[in-house]
């Protein structure tokens, strides 16, 4: 069963080949069966640890982006932290609304969380070290994510509040729209790389594709955080106004799944990223591949995390503008110019060298710096409006002083 041919991975056989040596060969169905659950308990294990560890992480951070300490009460330095918030989330009453419809109430947690836990199953962590190899890999991960929209829509109609379900609308509107740039990102990846194979996207680059093409890395890495709820585009939850959004009716252990896979999308998008534009595990010898990929994975986050306590939250609509007006336009100039240039650059196999790639990053550096500064001189939004305005307020506050 374990062979080159049937894209089955290297990890796959070890594990099949230990648990094999334990069973007659006659329960052949019964090792890949015991196989599979042992690679999915620990990849759902990893994760779920992960995701603890930068609950904590990330409240800390916040903390000394805003002055203050964060968890420092359970364990040392607050290490304990997310044990403490599982057992009181355990602790909580499950309740749910009488109105409510109780089966796609209940499903909908699951259905939010499965997808984060599929993607990592694509992605490439080596050579050989992959859960599954797709050939179709960037498909699969666009497939699956788009779940999301379908969970978040659920988790609002079937609690019968009108704040989850605006929750939910917003949520809806801003997952689809957020899309649409993102996948004109992706497409332009597949131009260069000539494959949806995840292992083809890797070794294509030679040079990283977030230095051939910044724009679509820009459109991708925004888009994700807008995919992801993330500040600055944080409006589906809203607590100003939508109390929770699309979760407010949830409480115990399926609001702690929501919670989960919250958390634990930066992480998952992080991964994403790194395959797709910072080159996976390619790195500098002496240090392994695998503590690139994570070196790379971290800095993400890290730089999502920033975002998030730097970036004020926008208005809906000005998400909603944000998408169709800027990313989108910038999604499509991008794919346009990459068209151009593979075109002209490809060799006569179709493939383009680390020459073509170093050329390519220079003349899209330079278009994007340009094009960065264009928007910035041109199109800051009723910058002299808002002047005006606050003119006209000063104006008016001096002559009730003077009466």
């Amino acid at each position: 069963m374990c062979n080159e041919s049937n894209g089955i991975s290297f990890d796959f056989c070890s594990i099949q080949g230990i648990i094999g040596g334990f069973l007659p060969e006659s329960l052949d169905w019964l090792v890949f069966l015991l196989t599979a659950i042992t690679l999915s308990f620990l990849v759902i294990n990893a994760l779920v640890l992960s995701t603890a560890i930068y609950t904590w992480f990330e409240r800390r951070v916040l903390g000394r982006f805003q002055a203050r300490l964060g968890p420092n009460r359970w364990g040392p330095f607050g290490l304990l932290q997310p044990i403490a918030d599982l057992l009181k989330l355990i602790s909580k009453e499950d309740l749910i609304p009488d109105q409510a419809d109780r089966i796609v109430f209940s499903i909908a947690p699951v259905v939010f969380l499965v997808p984060v836990l599929l993607v990592v199953s694509v992605v490439p962590l080596g050579g050989d070290s992959f859960l599954g190899r797709l050939n179709i890999g960037v498909l699969f991960i666009i497939a699956v994510t788009g779940l999301n929209t379908i969970a978040i829509f659920m988790a609002g109609w079937a609690s019968r509040n009108k704040y989850a379900m605006l929750g939910a609308m917003r949520g809806v509107a801003m997952l689809i729209s957020y899309e649409i740039p993102m996948a004109l990102a992706i497409t332009a990846i597949l131009l260069i790389s000539g494959s949806f194979a995840l292992t083809t996207i890797v070794n294509s680059q030679s040079v990283f594709f977030a230095l051939v093409q910044p724009i679509g890395f820009f459109v991708f890495f925004t888009a994700s955080l807008a995919e992801m709820s993330r500040t600055p585009f944080d409006q589906i939850e809203s607590e100003s106004e939508l109390g929770s959004g699309y979760h407010t009716e949830y409480s115990g252990m399926k609001y702690a799944i929501f919670q989960l896979a919250e958390f634990m999308a930066p992480i998952v998008t992080a991964i994403i990223i790194t395959t797709l534009y910072l080159g996976g595990t390619r790195g500098f010898d002496p240090i392994p591949g695998q503590l690139w990929f994570v070196l790379k994975v971290f800095l993400l986050v890290f730089l999502m995390l920033w975002f998030r306590a730097t970036w004020p939250r926008l208005r809906i609509d000005q998400i909603m503008s944000f998408a169709w007006k800027a990313l989108f336009g910038l999604a499509l100039f991008n794919l346009v110019l990459l068209t151009i240039e593979v075109q002209l650059l490809q060799d006569g196999e179709g493939k383009l060298q680390t020459d073509d790639l170093w050329l390519m990053s220079a003349i899209n550096w330079g278009i994007a710096l340009l094009i960065f500064v264009m928007m910035a001189v041109f199109k800051s939004p009723n910058r002299h409006g808002i002047n005006a305005q606050v003119s006209s307020t000063a104006s008016i506050g001096l002559k009730l002083e003077d009466k």
